[in-house]
């Protein structure tokens, strides 16, 4: 009588373990999905700012063609003048939105670096018996190689099919 209710405990506690585990899956797949789409919001940050580089470089281009064309009639501190108003006005832009963009990734790594936190720390909290019932270990190993089933090893030791198979690939068995 007594095994039977330690073996009904265990058949809750493997259920509730498998809960466990389901929910834990459930929750990295939904936060893997969250970050994949704050990636593909940062990717598409950086595509902007390709473009925004490609405009900006063809622009400088036609400024140096310009400048070409004055230089005959501008002095040399005018020219400086107008590199350095070139130059400040195409990275001025960029260095906003890399700082914007570095915040961006910061937070997003320290999201990152608290999720794992709490997943190592529920991770931690989850043991997994070296096996289901640590006495029928024997009983069923022996069973088994003198060529019973596993439904009679289970009918036998009264235990499900699944824990005995799981003794079995514990032990390396089957």
């Amino acid at each position: 009588m007594n095994l039977e209710n330690f073996s009904f405990d265990v058949s809750y506690l493997v259920i509730l373990l498998g809960a466990i585990i389901l929910y834990l899956l459930y929750y990295v797949f939904t936060k893997d999905a969250e970050y994949s789409r704050n990636i593909r919001s940062v990717a598409s940050v950086v595509e902007d700012l390709n473009r925004e580089l490609y405009y900006l470089q063809k622009k400088l281009d036609k400024t140096q063609g310009n400048l070409q064309e004055n230089t005959q009639r501008m002095s040399d501190d005018e020219i400086y003048q107008e590199i350095e108003r070139s130059v400040y006005d195409m990275v001025h832009p960029l260095s906003l939105a890399i700082k914007q963009l570095q915040e961006h990734m910061n937070t997003i790594e320290h999201e990152m670096q608290n999720k794992i936190v709490q997943l190592e720390s529920g991770v931690k909290q989850i043991s997994i018996p070296a096996s289901v019932h640590g006495n029928d270990d024997e009983k069923i190993i022996s069973l088994f190689k003198q060529g019973a089933s596993i439904e009679v090893i289970s009918r036998e030791l009264h235990l499900s099919k699944p824990e005995v198979e799981f003794v079995l690939k514990i032990n390396k068995i089957k």
